[in-house]
């Protein structure tokens, strides 16, 4: 099943720079080098990574792949708690400085992921993101830790659910709008309710997503998001912090 076209607005999307009040960002292929449906396949592995792939470049709608994947897999509680766990050695270089360097400026920072929001909640503990700004989607377990299906209720599970999630995040800021970083189509669709939407290539550069977005990093070095994510003036206070220095520095080398 072909998925449905972009609404006019993400086919190229609008853009208004720094600061920002809020800051998202996709998980897999973004924040980690992984992709974690895909970890949890084995053998599978490259049947799941051609659905996941065609999900995430627009020839499939991520509603017509989703429950398949899961049901092929049956990811135990013990094989998610390792995706976490996973997700945390994969990190991207500075993706702690990064995140730490938002939230210290006063931003909230959240993950709008399409993933395994248990596997997602691990990671983002490490990164020191709370848990109530992780938006993924839940699966079940019997009392055992065999699989018990997901939250079929998730907007996260099906092409578009990222954008309302977007949206809320963007109408509870009031402190300069909110900027969006990732990687697949799933993410480009969400770029309406943002003010910045930043194509993320630094795992998997997607030509689709490249394509429509004005802003773009293919840089797998975190830090090269600095000159996206804060203004001017931002960036020269994190300078003279000693602790967000070698962020700052580390921007420039990516640039």
């Amino acid at each position: 099943m072909a998925q449905p076209p972009l609404e006019p607005a993400a086919r190229r999307c609008d853009d208004s720079g720094p600061p920002f009040g809020a800051v998202a960002f996709d998980c897999d292929s973004t924040l980690s080098h992984i992709e974690g449906i895909d970890e949890l396949a084995g053998p599978l592995k490259p049947r799941i990574a051609e659905l996941t792939a065609r999900a995430m470049s627009g020839q499939l709608a991520l509603e017509a792949v989703y429950g398949e994947r899961l049901a092929l897999l049956a990811p135990s509680r013990a094989a998610i708690e390792a995706l976490g766990e996973q997700y945390v050695t994969t990190a991207l270089p500075h993706a702690a400085e990064l995140v730490n360097a938002l939230r210290e400026s006063g931003k909230r920072v959240c993950i709008v992921s399409g993933g395994i929001r248990q596997a997602v909640l691990v990671f983002a503990r490490k990164l020191g993101i709370p848990d109530e700004d992780v938006f993924a989607v839940d699966v079940f377990h019997t009392r055992a830790g065999a699989y018990a299906g997901f939250d079929e209720d998730s907007p996260l599970t099906r092409s578009g659910g990222k954008l309302g999630v977007l949206r809320q995040i963007a109408r509870d800021d009031h402190r300069g709008g909110a900027a969006f970083v990732g990687d697949g189509i799933t993410d480009l669709e969400a770029a309406p309710a943002v003010r910045r939407f930043v194509a993320f290539g630094g795992v998997v550069k997607r030509a689709e997503v490249f394509a429509r977005a004005v802003i773009s990093c293919d840089r797998s070095d975190l830090a090269a998001l600095v000159p996206h994510l804060f203004a001017t003036d931002e960036i020269e206070r994190l300078a003279r912090v000693p602790r967000h220095a070698p962020l700052v520095a580390a921007a420039l080398k990516a640039r």
